[in-house]
């Protein structure tokens, strides 16, 4: 049985550690775009593929702006195809 606790723990973990890692001390090229801009993106893959880590995804923004909008259209353990889109963002 998974300790839902415990798993959204270890996931916390991992998104913080590896944003310490790719962002350091900042996005230097954050700092070209006022904070108050808004931007919509969508997120597809390039090949057929089972998704997996959601989660994951929700934790990176909530770690770097949790005012971003995610709508995710597939779920985990789904199979996608190539070029389908997999969730927007808004934010």
């Amino acid at each position: 049985m998974i300790d839902t606790q415990q798993l959204h723990q270890t996931i916390t973990r991992n998104v913080t550690a590896a944003l310490a890692e790719d962002l350091g001390s900042g996005d230097i090229t954050a700092q070209l775009i006022p904070e108050s801009s808004q931007a919509n993106a969508r997120v597809i893959t390039r090949e057929p593929a089972t998704i997996c880590g959601i989660d994951w995804v929700k934790e990176v923004f909530l770690q770097v702006d949790a005012r971003v909008n995610i709508d995710f259209l597939v779920a985990d353990g789904e199979r996608v195809n190539a070029n389908q889109t997999l969730f927007r963002l808004q934010g």
